[in-house]
């Protein structure tokens, strides 16, 4: 795919900024101005300065500055080298404090605006569909997020701010050079402007190159890092370290490679253009010494030339290298304002969710569903009705759509045709959050985060929000509450990274117990006990047979003696409900018994 041009780019970019960071933006050019101006007053004090050191009467006799003399009782010229010192001096010192203010200033408010893209991103992430999640590789999120959106700060947002603060300088700067000596100022710019314009047409494309380069293989190095370190259990049983090795090597070079050629072309023009200044002061130099007036009048001009010289390529390199760092960083650019233009859902600014009413049952009328238009529908023309307090099994093949249909009624997915409704009302778009809100889910894989039990357990809960007396509750209801408290530190105990501490059956149940802790009335287990020994899952099926009936239990397991307690099961297959039946007709089915 072709990347867009820069400019419509920075718009879009601009467009995700806060209105409070627009009005700061807006301070930091008046800034700029005022530290344009003190670039211009440091570089035309120069003259009278210079002046009065060669020729102090040819200053002291300006008629311009004769109001001046008058008031300060200046009567000959030796007493004008002290106050063109210190205003010279003055000149310097409030020129160096401009800049070092205009350095502080933006690059506080570059990282502030990062830092206000990155949580819009991750934000925006969060809030997307379970089927946006499932389309994408998480290590081009985490890509975006963590390094692309890094690199907006040091590739865009401060790169454009050098540039905009250098155009202002450099027409400041020009314009005080054609005051002094215009002829030479308008060759000068002209030489060193087309230099650059001509390295900027030669370079352009190869920058673009790398740019795209640098956006790919960063997420590629991500991916090889989340592969290589996900799977390292495979990665040492398998020996394997070699292959991801050379995947990580593979991408890293191209990555640095491109980033090294970016920052190659940004600094290299530096080293000609000090050496044609150079060329250029001193090529004058020799001219202006063979006029009549000889050296000491070519001397001020001299100086102030040299002087603007010495703040014109400077700022002439700062404006190309910001150019080109821009330029470099158009594709991840790009990749970020996906990001940021990722829609946001119409409950995402409530803070209170009122939940969906559910005092009957879940009913499914006519659901079909697939994944896109491309492939075949996973289910199909199917009707079900779930009673509220009931206990559901599901079982069939594997592809029979078990978790796909779970997925549906918790509202990660929505139908492709037909409805879910609550007690009636169907569930859209609109009213899905307050549907979930009714809904806590047990996956085959509890996801532990590397802290305490009681936050595991309480898990999205600020923690200073933490009821601890419900968390104990939650846990002596999905029984490893006496587990827990048997341990020396108790609900302060560290699972570790993914719950690397515990066994299979205590992570179980710090699921189920995170699930009543919600205090959701739909709990879905999605084969959360098929890892599970048969003792362990025996007390675990204990611990979800003595919930509260009041709870509708919804079971997809892998072995069908695990639904023995189920009120009803649903045998799925063929795109739709293959047969409803007790646990006991089940069993009675010769031909269902010899498949589970």
């Amino acid at each position: 795919m072709k990347s867009q041009s820069i400019t419509p780019l920075l718009k879009r970019l601009w467009r995700h900024i806060s209105p409070h960071r627009h009005g700061q933006f807006k301070l930091l050019m008046l800034l700029m101005l005022l530290a344009s101006f003190a670039e211009v007053f440091s570089i035309g004090a120069v003259v009278p300065f210079l002046g009065v050191l060669t020729a102090p009467e040819l200053v002291f006799e300006l008629p311009i500055l004769q109001p001046i003399f008058q008031a300060l009782k200046l009567t000959e010229s030796k007493q004008l080298l002290l106050p063109l010192t210190i205003v010279f001096g003055g000149a310097v010192l409030i020129a160096g404090a401009m800049r070092l203010l205009l350095l502080w200033t933006s690059t506080r408010l570059a990282f502030a605006t990062g830092s206000d893209l990155s949580i819009r991103i991750y934000r925006r992430t969060l809030y997307q569909p379970y089927a946006v999640h499932c389309g994408r590789n998480s290590s081009e999120v985490i890509n975006g997020i963590s390094v692309k959106a890094n690199g907006v700060i040091f590739g865009i947002i401060m790169p454009a701010l050098t540039l905009i603060s250098s155009i202002i300088m450099l027409t400041s700067i020009l314009m005080t050079l054609l005051m002094v000596q215009p002829v030479v100022a308008l060759v000068a710019f002209s030489g060193f402007g087309l230099i650059y314009v001509v390295i900027i047409r030669l370079t352009r494309k190869q920058l673009l190159a790398n740019s795209k380069c640098v956006a790919r293989e960063s997420t590629q190095v991500i991916k090889s890092l989340q592969e290589g370190l996900g799977g390292i259990r495979d990665v040492l049983i398998d020996g394997s370290q070699a292959v991801y090795c050379q995947i990580y090597r593979n991408a890293d070079i191209r990555l640095r490679r491109a980033q090294g050629n970016n920052a190659f072309i940004g600094s290299s023009p530096r080293f000609g253009m000090e050496a044609l200044g150079m060329l250029l002061i001193a090529t004058l130099a020799y001219f202006m010494a063979q006029q009549p007036s000889g050296v000491a009048k070519a001397i001020p001009i001299l100086g102030a030339l040299a002087l603007g010289a010495q703040r014109l390529l400077p700022v002439l390199q700062q404006a190309y290298v910001a150019w080109s760092e821009i330029n470099g960083g158009s594709a991840s650019l790009e990749d970020t304002l996906k990001l940021l233009d990722q829609p946001l859902p119409c409950y995402a600014n409530q803070s209170v969710i009122q939940p969906l009413p559910f005092n009957h049952s879940i009913r499914l009328k006519q659901l079909d569903f697939r994944y896109s238009e491309q492939m075949p529908f996973v289910l199909k023309q199917l009707n079900l009705t779930i009673a509220k307090g009931s206990r559901v099994g599901f079982i069939g093949t594997t592809g029979s759509g078990k978790s796909t249909l779970l997925d549906i009624i918790m509202g990660l997915l929505q139908p492709s045709g037909g409805d879910l409704e609550i007690d009636g009302q169907t569930i859209t778009l609109g009213n899905n959050i307050a549907w979930q809100s009714h809904i806590a889910h047990v996956p085959q894989a509890i996801f532990l985060a590397d802290s305490t039990i009681e936050e595991n357990i309480a898990f999205g809960i600020a923690k200073d929000q933490i009821d601890h007396s419900r968390v104990k509750l939650a846990a002596q209801q999905a029984q490893i509450a006496e587990i827990i408290e048997s341990w020396s530190k108790k609900y302060q105990t560290i699972v570790g990274e993914q719950g690397v501490r515990l066994s299979g059956g205590q992570r179980q149940r710090i699921g189920i117990a995170r699930a009543l802790y919600k205090q959701a009335d739909v709990i879905i287990f999605d084969e959360a006990t098929s890892a599970l020994d048969n003792e362990t899952e025996q007390e675990v099926m204990l611990a979800i047979e003595g919930l509260s009936k009041e709870l509708t239990v919804l079971i997809i397991a892998h072995r069908i003696t695990t639904l023995k307690n189920c009120t009803e099961i649903v045998e799925l297959g063929g795109s739709g409900i293959k047969r409803i039946g007790s646990y006991q007709d089940i069993m009675n089915d010769t031909t269902l018994t010899n498949t589970w």
